[in-house]
């Protein structure tokens, strides 16, 4: 008997996916876990698997097409096999075609530049040029011809202003090319970013707490480290082990908000925000403080390259407990970020800044960070947040914590 496979739920936000390519076509044999198509969802590109075998009786969307979760993907079943009732029943699952080029122009609207021409120098015929003693004098020096220079002064007399206005306005010039204007279309990411952030901003009260701490012993440790091990840590890969250490002593803080419920974690999966092309991912290191800085650093980066590459898993980016967005490698040296709901709070993390300290009594040279932990107030209250950043603090300045 013929069966209809629907567009599956691939991540806890997707509400459409868009067939990148259908692997099969119609009237092709296919067994229950082959691969059917490439699906682009609004975190990855994934490759979904038939449910059941037989043949191929009906596709219902073009590559490209975006199709509605929950809507009809493909019908299976025997060959010649009757599918009237099915097609029937099914409702258009095809959203329009989405443009697979990222950037297009739009020349219709596009304003058009016209250079401005630079204005003639206003000749002057009189034999006796009129200008004063200084702006004669200024303008032989650097051989300028008053002729070619518009007085400002009384009965059209140069001055002194005239002639060094000249001199300016004859220095070679850069040529700018001209801009144009783009329509960019929205992505499934895109749109599910805005989405969720416009929410969580509109919905969650959030407050902010910011500590500064000494990393004069974090980048110590971290010089002797990757010495000693022959390996490279990031600050980040410290900045990861310490956030689930400090939330094992405030477990209040690895909490999530729900409508009737707050769910204190039993686990720390911490999630790490992830630039890629289309905006935003945020992969999770599960058991984030069982983890060696080792570990850490290995995971961070395979799960980063996986993101950028659209690689990941729906169960590699979904139900953290907790994130750190660390924008310090672009010199950002305090920035507070949106909360990813349902969690209670994310940690923003910014560039260590060399500055004037005072150590025993003494002004001396030091490097200091600034971290902006953003609560979730239904939740995370300001003791609770406080309680952890005192705790992530005595961690980063004090690093050999992180490895006894």
């Amino acid at each position: 008997m013929a069966t209809k496979m629907l567009m599956p739920k691939l991540s806890d936000t997707m509400e459409e996916g868009v067939i990148l390519k259908w692997r099969k076509k119609e009237g092709e044999s296919i067994k229950s876990g082959d691969i059917l198509a490439d699906i682009q969802s609004d975190k990855a590109d994934m490759e979904q698997e038939a449910y059941d075998s037989g043949v191929i009786l009906k596709l219902f969307a073009k590559e490209g097409e975006g199709v509605k979760v929950g809507a009809p993907l493909v019908i299976i079943g025997k060959a010649g096999e009757d599918i009237a009732a099915l097609l029937v029943e099914s409702t258009p699952a095809a959203a329009p075609k989405q443009e697979s080029a990222p950037v297009v122009n739009a020349p219709s609207v596009a304003p058009v530049y016209v250079p401005t021409p630079a204005p003639a120098p206003i000749i002057n015929t009189d034999a006796r040029v009129k200008a004063s003693p200084l702006a004669k004098k200024i303008a032989q020096e650097k051989n300028i011809d008053l002729r070619t220079i518009a007085g400002s002064g009384p009965f059209g007399r140069i001055v002194k202003a005239d002639v060094e206005s000249k001199s300016g306005s004859s220095m070679p010039r850069k040529v700018l090319a001209p801009l144009q204007t783009k329509e960019i279309p929205l992505s499934m990411m895109r749109k599910t970013i805005a989405k969720r952030l416009l929410e969580s901003k509109s919905t969650i009260p959030h407050f902010y707490l910011t500590i500064e701490m000494n990393m004069k012993r974090a980048m110590d440790f971290r010089a002797s480290f990757n010495d000693a091990t022959g390996t490279k840590i990031s600050y980040n890969d410290i900045v990861m082990k310490a956030v689930a250490l400090a939330l094992r002593e405030n477990e209040k803080a690895n909490s999530s908000f729900y409508p009737d419920k707050i769910v204190q974690h039993g686990r720390i999966d911490v999630s790490v925000a992830v630039a890629v092309d289309e905006g935003l991912i945020t992969p999770i290191l599960r058991n984030t403080d069982q983890k060696t800085l080792l570990e850490i650093s290995a995971e961070t980066k395979e799960l980063a390259k996986r993101a950028r590459e659209g690689k990941l898993k729906p169960e590699e980016f979904t139900n953290g407990t907790f994130t750190v967005s660390n924008l310090g490698m672009y010199d950002i040296e305090n920035f507070a970020a949106i909360i990813n709901p349902p969690e209670g709070a994310i940690l923003a993390i910014g560039s260590i800044i060399e500055k004037p300290v005072v150590e025993n009594g003494q002004i001396v040279v030091g490097h200091t960070m600034k971290v902006t932990l953003s609560c979730d107030h239904r939740v995370v209250d300001g003791a609770i947040g406080a309680q952890f950043l005192q705790s992530f603090k005595k961690f980063m300045e004090n690093p050999l914590l992180l490895v006894i």
